[in-house]
């Protein structure tokens, strides 16, 4: 069985049906294929150009956008309560919001931008339970039931969109630092240039995709373990549209940029109390990917208050969000001034002998 490779995350259905009975198929991460939910048929979607997914497309801020948005015929899930849009293909788990687990409304298709790769899911729900349950479980001063609550929780697999993007930066930069302490503190100016490239810079291309789910699990992604976008890939889960141009993209990514230049400048000069950073970059070789990253997203409540805890699809990293026993957390602080205490006593007896 194949699939085509469609300009949006707008499959053709019928590719997602079994040709050996007819039943739905959806993707089955532990086995790496398309599997179908009546006889289990098992349909592989490797074919032999999947090793140009990694590639990556120039792009020159002075030329004309050269990939349009265009329509997704499908209808579209909007949550009522986090405004997150996603798709869901084939025989979709669930159709609450993965972000947020909120009710969601059904309306018609936007337009957006095509997806260039994916990496599958590897994970399957039952490892990511496993995983989720573990992290609860090892977290310190947690409340004695959370592991119940979570135990209970809904999970859900979700394609987040993202962006990777290379650049080359010649920075000229200005900046003080000072030395010395008290009547010997003196203040020194410094400049200086310096060439930085940034590889596969991981940047998401949606509001929705939190630092939890990219600092906390897909920061160090493989790009090699990228797949051409195939409808098969998504079948059985949720998908949330790339809606940003590349431009826009830039945009939301110099936050981030800025910051690690900051920091590189300031080991460029290595003196302590680096300060008043200023530069210029001249920027070029910017190149782009818009990828999709599977994500297994847990959403539970305690006390009345909604928390998440997010699982890799690719690796099973685990990160989250987690109350705190209060009484465990105050016998944490005496136990811990109990030893201080016991410490500072023997320290005095010992400088007494």
């Amino acid at each position: 069985m194949s699939t085509t490779n469609p300009s949006t995350p707008d499959p053709d259905q019928s590719a997602l049906y079994c040709t050996n009975c007819g039943g739905q198929c959806h993707y089955a991460p532990t086995r790496h294929a398309l599997e179908c939910l009546s006889c289990g048929e098992k349909f592989d979607l490797s074919q032999p150009d999947d090793n140009r997914a990694a590639e990556e497309f120039p792009h020159d801020p002075d030329a004309p956008q050269a990939d349009p948005p265009v329509l997704n015929t499908s209808d579209t899930h909007q949550c009522r309560n986090c405004g997150g849009e996603v798709i869901f293909t084939g025989p979709a788990l669930s159709e609450a919001c993965p972000y947020c687990n909120g009710p969601m409304v059904l309306h018609s298709g936007d337009a957006g931008y095509a997806t260039m790769a994916l990496i599958p899911f590897r994970i399957d729900k039952k490892h990511a339970q496993k995983q989720a349950a573990a992290w609860v479980a090892s977290r310190t001063a947690a409340p004695t039931n959370l592991s119940a609550h979570v135990g209970r929780a809904d999970l859900a697999g979700l394609y987040a969109p993202f962006w990777t993007f290379d650049s080359q930066e010649a920075v000229q930069y200005w900046a003080k630092y000072t030395t010395g302490s008290g009547d010997n503190r003196r203040t020194h100016s410094t400049t200086g240039r310096m060439n930085i490239t940034f590889d596969d810079m991981l940047m998401p291309a949606s509001p929705h995709v939190t630092p939890l789910i990219r600092d906390g699990i897909l920061h160090e992604f493989d790009p090699y373990d990228l797949k051409p976008y195939r409808a098969g890939y998504l079948s059985g889960f949720a998908a949330e549209r790339h809606h940003q141009s590349v431009a826009q993209g830039l945009v939301a990514n110099m936050p981030d940029k800025n910051l690690l230049i900051r920091n590189k400048i300031k080991r460029k000069i290595n003196k302590r109390g680096v300060h008043a950073i200023r530069y210029n970059t001249d920027t070029t070789g910017i190149h782009y990917r818009r990828i999709l990253l599977p994500v297994w997203m847990l959403h539970y409540q305690y006390s009345g208050k909604a928390y998440k805890v997010v699982v890799s699809g690719i690796d099973g990293r685990t990160f989250g969000e987690r109350p705190f026993s209060t009484l465990k957390m105050l016998a944490y602080s005496s136990a811990l001034t109990a030893a201080a205490l016991v410490f500072g006593l023997m320290w005095g007896a010992a400088g007494l002998l």
